[in-house]
């Protein structure tokens, strides 16, 4: 059993690890991982066709947790205990649930202090007791909500709690995901925001509105945030002195696009690898030549759950400006791929896609499909089967574009 404190407004967790709300998903899974052996059977639920329609949901079953993480942030907004009877929870070093002790709203009221009176919600049958960044429910009988509201208010004192929900703010039903938290970067850097830069409706570059921390003599750590770009052509030292080292290096062994390539030596061994920059808190891969050691080719990955490549990157907050048939299109992670298509020109434009398959060795299946490949200009859009972009490669143009 799980003994956890609890911090409105905050994080629910233990001396070794916890769960703050504004934490990406990434680190949410990282610590679950991290702790198996006590935190069994966790379910990943998400919305497979409609992805921003609901929350992504992480549900520690066997613990009574769930965690519920903005769909387009993937950032943690609500943290649920909905199975008292699996956790001990304290607040304040004070024990307020445990198999010993029955969480009553007596107890609630003596370890959280003073609050407004409880709202009574008569379609769910729950009394409800809000503090700023965390509510408790309590279930009613049919006595109580007959008496309610009438100058014999009923006895509520001994009602028992079924369900809390810690949050950013004070209205449970209007709060979002508060920025990361500082505890949370551990020394990575993150982008607010991607811009692709185009000129002539092709992609030269990518440019980063990076976030870390920072240093302030008076109050101490603080984020600071800087502008930086990368181009075709720049040297792994120029991308080195602009965003700084890779989370990974990774050397292509194989380049199994080769065989669309028009160039009658496409099959001939290389003598030289090219080789990747992982920057998985940038959701960013760039590729570089092995041989001159300059850039050409961008990858950002959206992150959607359902894919192949899940949880390995932070979401890319890109942003492709590009001008369409009626005009100026922005495309981003949460652009539908048929409202992308009708604004290139629709598909006569885009053409037909070539289809990739993805499986980690032989003869082992992958359980998300395949995904579609749409070239347009310099850039080529990996598209899954719910009509939402995965990722998007930008290449440096070539005689053969290979």
């Amino acid at each position: 059993m799980l003994d956890l404190q609890v911090v409105p407004e905050g994080s629910l967790g233990n001396e070794q690890w916890q769960f703050a709300l504004g934490m990406p998903l990434f680190q949410a899974v990282q610590i679950l991982q991290q702790n198996c052996r006590t935190i069994r059977n966790v379910d990943v639920i998400y919305n497979d066709k409609q992805p921003f329609e609901s929350d992504l949901q992480l549900n520690l079953v066997n613990d009574g947790v769930r965690l519920l993480f903005e769909s387009r942030s993937q950032r943690l907004k609500i943290i649920e205990i909905y199975d008292l009877s699996k956790t001990k929870l304290k607040y304040c070093g004070k024990c307020f649930n445990s198999p010993q002790i029955i969480p009553t709203k007596k107890l609630i009221d003596k370890t959280f202090g003073s609050t407004l009176p409880p709202h009574f919600d008569e379609k769910h049958h729950v009394s409800m007791l809000t503090f700023r960044g965390i509510t408790f429910l309590f279930p009613v009988d049919k006595p109580y909500e007959a008496n309610h509201g009438t100058r014999s208010q009923p006895d509520d004192s001994n009602l028992v709690l079924t369900k809390l929900s810690i949050y950013n703010g004070s209205n449970l039903a209007d709060t979002s995901a508060p920025p990361m938290p500082l505890p949370c970067y551990h020394g990575n850097i993150y982008s607010e925001c991607t811009d692709v830069l185009m000129s002539e409706g092709r992609c030269y570059g990518v440019q980063f509105k990076l976030v870390s921390e920072g240093e302030d003599n008076t109050t101490g750590l603080k984020l600071k945030t800087s502008i930086r770009c990368v181009r075709f052509d720049d040297t792994a030292q120029d991308v080195l002195s602009e965003i700084g080292n890779p989370c990974q290096t990774f050397y292509k062994l194989e380049d199994k696009m080769k065989i669309h390539s028009s160039r009658a030596h496409k099959m001939a061994p290389s003598d030289h690898s090219d080789y990747f920059y992982n920057y998985f808190t940038l959701g960013l891969d760039i590729l570089f030549d092995g041989s001159t050691h300059k850039v050409k080719k961008f990858i950002l990955h959206s992150n959607h759950p359902g894919h192949y490549n899940f949880n390995i990157y932070y979401r890319s907050e890109f942003k492709i400006d590009l001008q369409g048939v009626g005009g100026a299109f922005l495309i981003s992670p949460d652009s539908p791929w048929d409202q992308v298509t009708e604004a290139l020109g629709g598909p006569q434009v885009v053409g037909k896609p070539v289809v990739l398959n993805r499986s980690s060795s032989t003869n082992n299946t992958n359980p998300f499909g395949s995904t579609n490949c749409y070239g347009f200009e310099n850039m080529i859009f990996e598209v899954m089967r719910n009509n939402y972009v995965a990722s998007v490669t930008f290449y440096k143009p070539s005689i053969d574009n290979s």
